[in-house]
């Protein structure tokens, strides 16, 4: 079935079709134009019956040459009215074998062109001119000239116009459609439209809304984003699908308009990716993390290979250095490929990497704006090779590679390193709108580089700030035997201030202490380093627990108040627990601020918790605090612990203190696995807040290894008390101690005597050191003071400062105690 163009036009009321129909009225040919009438295809039509081609019955007709009015039924169901010409066929006897019809749309009679105004429309029934809107089934010929101006707005138009039959067939396209399908209009006009496209989904998609017009009569938008014939890449479309109505109102075409909006939808992308670039990046305070997420975002939407390089400095603590003008060394942080295995990486990741001055990274980091390169660019080559040359085989760009482009990360007048973007399968080079995009992105992404960054530096200052306060070993004592955990915090909040020590004190007593600053980073941390060296300094003048606190409460009053500057004094939010233990009483006292109560272990496996008041936290002053004593056996284990340990949003904070005792029971072949097993009973997965745990086992000093002496307030009962100390000092074994200890007992002895009121009481303990106490009823300190030549007193403490390790003085409930160690080489 050939086309004819001088006689066969391209409207349906111009088509002319052919059949042949042999004697028993079977088809046996036909033509194109019959499958324009009918839709039907030769292929589901010859070898069927003609009558069953029919609408409705013909009149009847004789063997001879008949022309008349007939009906056929269209594919799609519709009836067609034709008017057909039948020429007789013979066989080689003479005999009638069929017919041969020719048929035409039965109201295709065309008006005189002349008779109608220009820019009219013709009347139904009749032919318009090519370009002018015709009814359901004209057209134009081809190559006709287009004589209105409305046809010439239609071959004109700026988008691509079409219009289909109600089966979804070709009738017009303009001039733009043309190109788009990249074929002239004859070659379309009557081809169904699925035929003439290869994406078959948008085929179906398409060809669904041209059926949904042409049925409802409703008029539709379809938004797609598709290739086309004639285009060498995807594009979007949006759609403007309309009905095309006769005379009587009856639906006989569907006309559409295509507006080509990829750069509009381009932009709603980028601003897609802008959009969740604010919900998917930064979502941690981590820098590697961080970079992975930009990665996750840009591949393979923006890039089919992106990666993150990173200048050293950004992850440590030095301060920033300025860009260098020459080669630049990068580390890699993180990268992305739309391929499994990302080969399109020369450098691993934690790797460096020497980016030459000509390079897109080097560019970018100088020049402080995005750098794009394109295939074909002196540049572009050079780089390629360089990179090529420079990684290892299977990791090298193959062909494909045409676009580069590369963003510095600057966040607060910073430069941080790197984003670089590369294009291999994506068709599209990068362009002044993707730059931009990109300088947006980056800048975004930097940000939370330099938080996570800043984060970092000063997560690791506080807690090397916290670690340097924390004691690392602790002192030598044998009042207790200690171990301890700290454990910092897994959220991203940072350090925070709590802290723990052991402080030996005079008489072999040792000074257990626990606090917490509420809050997180290097404000807590510097904060608790102050709380923690005021406690020092009041355990060292050796005072009660309930005092020391109330001495600790009115300096974190005064900090407040000093770091507000005059301001409303607010709490710091501060707590703390100091208890003193003394091995030779057996006797434990302790008090609290706002502290949670520590917990006792008996040596007969029981545990609970120290009944005690709490007492208001450290900053609010004018309250007390209340100090409670209790007497230990040898082997208990006092549990003292920050409120991260046992208190969390999701915990019940008597559930928790109730598997803290159980853990405390549980058998331990150590101090230290007692540590652990608390911590692994007690902690969830991810504690939420900082925790420190100090565990102590009391030990006794026992009656061989105390010595007590009361004294007479008379001068001649020094050289007794002296005889006496020197004879302990023998059933030791200590006789090499014996001068320094006479000396010491003589000159303490004297000034209680001479300066102090009774009692009087000596005391010698042996243990790590030999310790010398004289306790007397007077509340006065004694101090060191310069003597002067001719001064008779006054050289007595200096002596004793002299040949003892050190010295100090106590008070007491009915007084005071002069104290003095010496060191021993063996005790």
């Amino acid at each position: 079935m050939r086309r004819d163009k001088g006689t066969i036009l391209d409207d349906m009321e111009h088509v002319v079709a052919a059949a042949v129909i042999d004697a028993r009225g079977v088809v046996t040919g036909w033509s194109e134009g019959a499958r324009l009438l009918t839709g039907r295809s030769a292929e589901e039509t010859v070898g069927r019956a003609a009558a069953e081609l029919l609408a409705e019955d013909p009149p009847g007709r004789g063997d001879g040459e008949w022309s008349g009015p007939v009906v056929v039924r269209h594919r799609d169901g519709r009836p067609v009215p034709l008017v057909v010409t039948a020429h007789p066929v013979l066989d080689a006897d003479a005999r009638p074998a069929g017919h041969t019809l020719t048929a035409r749309p039965a109201d295709a009679v065309p008006a005189p062109e002349a008779a109608r105004p220009p820019g009219t429309a013709a009347p139904h029934g009749t032919a318009a001119p090519h370009g002018t809107a015709a009814p359901h089934g004209t057209a134009a010929p081809p190559g006709a000239v287009e004589p209105t101006l409305a046809g010439r707005a239609f071959q004109q138009a700026s988008m691509a116009m079409s219009v289909f039959d109600p089966g979804q067939r070709y009738l017009r396209l303009n001039e733009i459609a043309c190109k788009v399908m990249g074929v002239s209009e004859d070659v379309l006009l009557g081809r169904h439209f699925p035929e003439t496209v290869e994406d078959a989904e948008h085929s179906r998609g398409f060809e669904r809304q041209l059926r949904q017009v042409a049925e409802t009569g409703r008029p539709t938008r379809y938004e797609s984003f598709t290739g086309a014939p004639a285009l060498n890449r995807e594009h979007a479309w949006t759609t403007e699908m309309w009905p095309v109505r006769d005379d009587r109102g009856t639906v006989t075409g569907v006309a559409l308009a295509a507006f080509d909006s990829t750069e509009q939808y381009l932009a709603r992308r980028r601003l897609t990716l802008l959009n969740e670039a604010a919900a998917s990046i930064g979502t941690t305070l981590d820098v590697v993390r961080t970079a992975e997420e930009v990665i996750a975002l840009l591949v393979p939407r923006f890039a089919d290979f992106a990666s993150v390089d990173l200048l050293d400095w950004v992850l440590g603590a030095d301060e920033p250095p300025p860009v260098p003008d020459g080669e630049v060394v990068l580390r890699r942080v993180a990268h992305g490929s739309a391929h499994e295995g990302t080969p399109e990486a020369a450098v691993r990741l934690g790797e460096t990497d020497v980016h030459p001055p000509f390079s897109p990274p080097a560019r970018a980091l100088r020049e402080g704006r995005a750098v794009r390169i394109q295939a074909g660019e002196p540049d572009f080559m050079r780089w390629l090779g360089e990179r090529n040359a420079r990684a290892p085989e299977g990791r090298r760009f193959r062909t494909g590679v045409h676009s580069v482009i590369s963003v510095p990360l600057r966040a607060r007048g910073t430069t941080l390193g790197v984003l670089v973007g590369v294009r291999i399968a994506h068709p599209d080079d990068y362009e002044a709108d993707d730059a931009v995009f990109a300088e947006e992105l980056a800048s975004r992404a930097a940000v939370c580089v330099d938080n996570a960054r800043r984060f970092a530096r000063e997560r690791t200052t506080a807690l090397t700030l916290q670690h340097s306060l924390l004691p690392r070993g602790l002192p030598g004592q044998a009042a207790v035997e200690v171990a301890h955990r700290y454990l910092p915090s897994g959220s991203t909040a940072g350090i925070g201030g709590d802290w723990f020590d052991v402080i030996p004190l005079s008489g072999s007593r040792v000074a257990l202490v626990v606090g917490d600053v509420v809050g997180h980073g290097i404000p807590s941390t510097a904060t608790m380093g102050r709380l923690c060296m005021a406690v020092r300094t009041l355990a060292d003048v050796d005072l009660p627990p309930d005092e020391l606190l109330t001495h600790l409460d009115d300096l974190v009053t005064h900090l407040a108040a000093y770091d507000n500057a005059g301001e409303d004094v607010a709490e710091l939010g501060a707590t703390c627990l100091y208890a003193v233990y003394d091995p030779v009483g057996r006797r434990l006292t302790l008090a609290a601020a706002g502290h949670p109560a520590p917990a006792l272990v008996l040596p007969d496996g029981t545990a609970q918790l120290v009944r005690m008041t709490p007492g208001p936290p450290l900053g609010v002053g004018g309250l007390p605090f209340e100090a409670v004593t209790l007497d230990l056996p040898e082997g208990a284990v006092v549990a003292l612990y920050t409120d991260g340990l046992i208190e969390d949003r999701d915990r019940d904070v008597d559930r928790a203190t109730g598997e803290l005792c159980s853990a405390l029971t549980a058998p331990a072949a150590t101090l230290d696995a007692l540590c652990d097993g608390v911590l692994k009973a007690v902690l969830p997965d991810e504690p939420s807040d900082d925790v420190a745990l100090l565990l102590a086992r009391t030990r006794v000093l026992g009656a061989d290894r105390v010595a007590t002496w009361d004294i007479e307030p008379d001068p001649a009962h020094v050289a007794v008390t002296r005889q006496a100390a020197t004879e302990q000092l023998t059933a030791w074994g200590l006789e090499e101690a014996a001068f320094v200890t006479e000396l010491v007992v003589s000159e303490l002895v004297t000034n209680a005597i001479r300066y102090g009121a009774p009692p009087i009481q000596l005391r010698l303990i042996r243990d790590r050191n030999l310790i010398c106490e004289v306790s007397d009823g007077s509340s006065t300190s004694p101090h060191l003071r310069r003597a002067h030549a001719f001064d008779e007193g006054g050289r007595g403490l200096l002596l004793v400062a002299q040949l003892t390790q050190r010295w100090g003085s106590r008070q007491t409930d009915r007084g005071k105690t002069i104290w003095a160690e010496q060191t021993l080489d063996s005790a």
